[in-house]
């Protein structure tokens, strides 16, 4: 993202496989690990300045999905294809947000 010129990016979709994966299930503080081998059926979120915020469905051998916020440590097992869209004139922020009391993000112009 450094070479195009920018630092904010939305991951458009993302698919392969992972040895394993680490998600955050909606209202839980801690992150369940789901052991492999796993696919990859969606991949989604942004990428800004003070890091990532991703959401991600696998599916594993039987074909039970599982799904949510992506946690640290989830391994590719062969391959993963991101596909990301730049916004060299654009940045993308989170900021807390008073009504809801967590960090949403932000849509800025560059100048």
């Amino acid at each position: 993202m450094r070479q195009a010129g920018t630092d904010s990016a939305f991951v458009i979709c993302g698919i392969g496989s992972l040895t394993g994966a680490k998600l955050r299930y909606a209202g839980e503080s801690v992150e369940a690990t789901i052991p492999g081998p796993l696919e990859i059926v969606s991949l989604s979120g942004t990428l800004t300045r003070s890091g990532p915020h991703l959401h991600m469905s696998v599916s594993d051998a039987s074909g039970r999905v599982h799904g949510g916020h992506v946690g640290l440590g989830n391994g590719v097992r062969t391959t993963a294809e991101v596909l990301l869209a730049l916004l060299p004139e654009g940045a993308l922020a989170r900021e807390h947000d008073a009504a809801t009391g967590f960090s949403e993000l932000v849509v800025r112009r560059r100048v």
